[in-house]
């Protein structure tokens, strides 16, 4: 396969922030728990883990998951860990990534996706809460198929 290799400008800090903060404000959508809709924090703050991790960080995804546990008035640091957890492994594989096409990397970081969404599931259960059904770790899978589409607009 012959890819055209092109010199990319520096991504600007504030489209980072913007696109992080526009994320977060789809987060707050009414949604509930409806299954099937996806974490767009996790997805945005994937994508930047993976194209800039020296700019988007393990420090940005705990803050991130502190938000969103206020949101959903969740056990503290429930989402810290895991929006933590899906970057340390963004991180370590983004070199990898960045080399496949975008429908395998779309495979490749899907269990980085579920088991972000694996976090609170299990965190919810060893608290007491009830059992949410299998249903809930769907998002995980929507979350990787929107990832081409993110791509492309990131």
């Amino acid at each position: 396969m012959n890819r055209p290799q092109y010199i990319l400008q520096p991504v600007n800090p504030y489209f980072i922030a913007f696109s992080l903060a526009a994320a977060f404000l789809l987060n707050l959508m009414p949604w509930g728990r409806l299954i099937g809709v996806p974490d767009f924090v996790a997805l945005v703050l994937l994508f930047w883990n993976v194209h800039q991790p020296r700019k988007v960080g393990m420090g940005i995804a705990f803050l991130l998951g502190l938000l969103m546990d206020v949101h959903n008035a969740s056990l503290l640091g429930e989402h810290a860990l895991a929006y933590t957890l899906l970057s340390y492994g963004a991180i370590t594989i983004h070199r990898r990534v960045l080399w496949m096409a975008l429908g395998v990397q779309a495979f490749a970081v899907m269990p980085l996706l579920v088991g972000a969404q694996l976090v609170p599931f299990v965190t919810r259960l060893l608290t007491g809460a009830a059992f949410p059904g299998w249903g809930y770790l769907i998002d995980g899978f929507v979350e990787a198929a929107l990832w081409p589409i993110a791509s492309v607009l990131l």
